[in-house]
């Protein structure tokens, strides 16, 4: 279980930075956004990757869960406690599985708004604008960014200690590096989502 639910956990960190990679474009080259947008949604293999996406998703949580409900049968229920002082640290940790939870309805919600249906080309930022130009969507938007900002600051140690990658050579670098990528993602799609925000009420008034 654990293996598995290291493989897929980075598996999804990897789609994030692309996934971010490609909206980031939105508020900053709003042309070239709309040009990649339609390319990649004309792309044969897309089909298969948000599949294949989907599935590790799924997996992931369903094996979170897994692992979580076998610890409270066994009696784990030990209280976390950082031996660095980190309060973030414990904070990410015990967040994990409502986290996780909360990413899932996240999700379900997303693609109902922009992939089922789909908008077509050329308009998939007049309609990520017509979105966040709700102050609801921004709040769940930005609820989201921090719930996975949290998932990966704990992720990413807890994904290569479950594959036997982690030990006091490498520790330090490994949780610095993820630290950095969770700031990265919950960062980078909060300032997306204020960014296309402001936009879109600037073109409202």
């Amino acid at each position: 279980l654990r293996v598995w639910s290291a493989a897929t956990g980075l598996l999804l960190v990897l789609f994030l930075l692309l996934h971010l990679g490609g909206v980031a474009m939105a508020p900053f080259a709003p042309a070239s956004f709309e040009t990649y947008a339609a390319a990649l949604h004309q792309s044969a293999w897309l089909a298969f990757a948000e599949f294949g996406v989907l599935a590790a998703a799924l997996i992931h949580l369903g094996l979170s869960l897994a692992k979580l409900i076998v610890n409270r049968r066994t009696g784990n229920r030990a209280a976390l406690v950082s031996r660095r002082g980190d309060r973030l640290a414990v904070l990410a940790a015990r967040s994990q599985a409502i986290g996780g939870l909360l990413l899932l309805g996240f999700l379900v919600v997303h693609l109902l708004q922009l992939r089922w249906p789909r908008p077509p080309a050329g308009e998939e930022l007049i309609a990520l604008r017509a979105l966040l130009s709700q102050p609801a969507n921004v709040a769940l938007y930005l609820l989201a960014a921090v719930a996975v900002s949290l998932h990966v600051f704990h992720g990413g140690e807890a994904a290569h200690r479950s594959l036997g990658l982690l030990d006091p050579a490498n520790g330090f670098r490994i949780r610095r590096v993820f630290r950095m990528l969770a700031l990265l993602v919950g960062g980078g799609f909060s300032v997306v989502a204020l960014l296309v925000s402001a936009s879109a009420l600037q073109m409202g008034q």
